[in-house]
């Protein structure tokens, strides 16, 4: 499996994750949207968000090795965070630097989306992940 993740001259540098993926193999693995949420639907870092996208990072990290991946193979992830405003920034960008080197999340990520949303199915959740990856 190879995915190459980078970022052409002439696209807007710096950025937290790269522009492009190239990904070559046979496998697609989708990861459904991840909260922040225990095995046993208890509640991870409620109103905090960097604390939420830490969780939902490590959630995905969880079902891309149950298909036998890791961040290594991402090719794309889409964030979903209620109420955004681009003063969060700086609480998003440390939840995902906080969990990066124990999830093997490589930074700059890989192409990425952040999306904001009025309200995830229900209340106390703050952000989702999902995560797009490919295998030979």
């Amino acid at each position: 499996m190879t995915v190459r993740h980078f970022t052409p001259e002439g696209m807007l540098q710096p950025a937290p994750y790269h522009h492009v993926a190239l990904g070559t193999g046979a496998t697609h693995i989708h990861v459904s949207g991840q909260v922040a949420r225990r095995a046993d639907g208890t509640p991870v870092a409620p109103g905090d968000l960097a604390g939420q996208v830490a969780q939902a990072l490590r959630n995905t990290s969880v079902g891309l090795a149950g298909a036998g991946a890791s961040f290594a193979d991402v090719l794309r992830l889409t964030f979903y965070v209620t109420r955004w405003s681009p003063e969060k920034i700086g609480d998003f960008m440390a939840g995902v630097e906080s969990v990066a080197d124990e999830i093997g999340l490589r930074l700059p990520m890989p192409p990425a989306s952040l999306i904001g949303v009025e309200y995830l199915f229900e209340p106390d959740v703050l952000v989702e992940v999902e995560a797009t990856a490919l295998l030979d």
